[in-house]
C-alpha cells in the first residue's frame, strides 16, 4: 500500500522515514554548525536569531530538496517562488555568510540524501573553523598600547626599566620624550606590545612601584574598530 508521501511526484519516492531521517541530519548537523560558530565568534555583531537561522536554514533547505527531487517542473516552480522572496537583512561580517552558505549546503546534501557529505563536510567545516580561529594566522598584531610616565632624569629607577618591560612586554619602543615641570623630571611615551592582553594593569603596577616614577598611565589602542 502507497503512503502519502509515495503519491507526491513519479520522478522519486520518499517514504516518511526516509523524510524524518533527512530532516534528522540536517538538524543535528545544523546545531553542530551554529554550535562551532558560537564558539569561533570574535566580532561585535553577534545575535541569536542568526543561530537559529542558520539550523532553521538546514531544514527549510532539505525540504525543498527533498520536494523537487528529479523534476524540473518542481524546481523551475519554486525558484520562481523564491524571486518573490526579498532579504532585506544586512550581514556586515562576511563569514557570517559564509557559515550561512554552511547551513545551505548541509540542507542540499541531506534533502539530496547523500549523508556521508553532509557529515563529513560539516566535520571538516567545522575544523576549519575551530583552527582558524585559535590559530595566529592571517592574524595582524601591531603595537597595542601607548605608554606614559614621568621619570627625572637621574633617577637609579632606569636601569630597571628594562627589566619590568621584558617581563609584561614583547616588543617597546620609545617614541617621545620632553621635559617637564621646569627640567625636573622628563616624560617618556613608549609604544608596547604585551606578552598577554591580561599583563594591562600588572605592568602599571609593576612601574607604579619604582622610585621616583609618577604619573604611568597606559592606552590601549587596535588599528581598526569594528561598530
Amino acid at each position: 500500500m502507497e503512503t502519502w508521501l509515495t503519491q507526491i511526484g513519479t520522478d522519486q519516492s520518499l517514504g516518511e522515514m526516509e523524510v524524518l531521517y533527512s530532516l534528522s541530519v540536517s538538524f543535528v548537523l545544523g546545531l553542530v554548525l551554529a554550535t562551532v560558530y558560537r564558539w569561533t565568534h570574535q566580532s561585535f555583531s553577534y545575535a541569536r536569531s542568526f543561530l537559529h537561522t542558520m539550523v532553521l536554514a538546514t531544514i527549510v533547505i532539505t525540504v525543498m530538496i527533498m520536494a523537487i527531487g528529479n523534476n524540473m517542473a518542481r524546481g523551475l516552480g519554486i525558484m520562481g517562488a523564491m524571486a518573490f522572496v526579498r532579504f532585506r537583512t544586512p550581514i556586515r561580517d562576511p563569514r557570517d555568510i559564509i557559515f550561512l552558505f554552511a547551513a545551505l549546503s548541509i540542507g542540499i546534501a541531506s534533502g539530496a540524501q547523500v549523508y556521508s557529505v553532509a557529515v563529513i563536510g560539516t566535520l571538516y567545516f567545522c575544523f576549519t573553523a575551530i583552527f582558524l580561529s585559535w590559530s595566529p594566522f592571517a592574524s595582524r598584531r601591531e603595537f597595542e598600547g601607548l605608554l606614559r610616565f614621568m621619570l627625572p632624569p637621574d633617577s637609579p629607577s632606569h636601569e630597571h626599566l628594562q627589566t619590568v618591560f621584558g617581563r609584561y612586554a614583547s616588543s617597546t619602543e620609545m617614541v617621545a620624550m620632553r621635559e617637564a615641570i621646569q627640567g625636573e623630571v622628563q616624560e617618556y611615551s613608549y609604544q608596547i606590545r604585551l606578552i598577554d592582553p591580561s599583563y594591562k594593569t600588572d605592568l602599571v603596577d609593576a612601574l607604579s612601584k619604582l622610585d621616583d616614577i609618577t604619573e604611568v598611565s597606559l592606552v590601549m589602542q587596535r588599528t581598526t574598530v569594528e561598530i
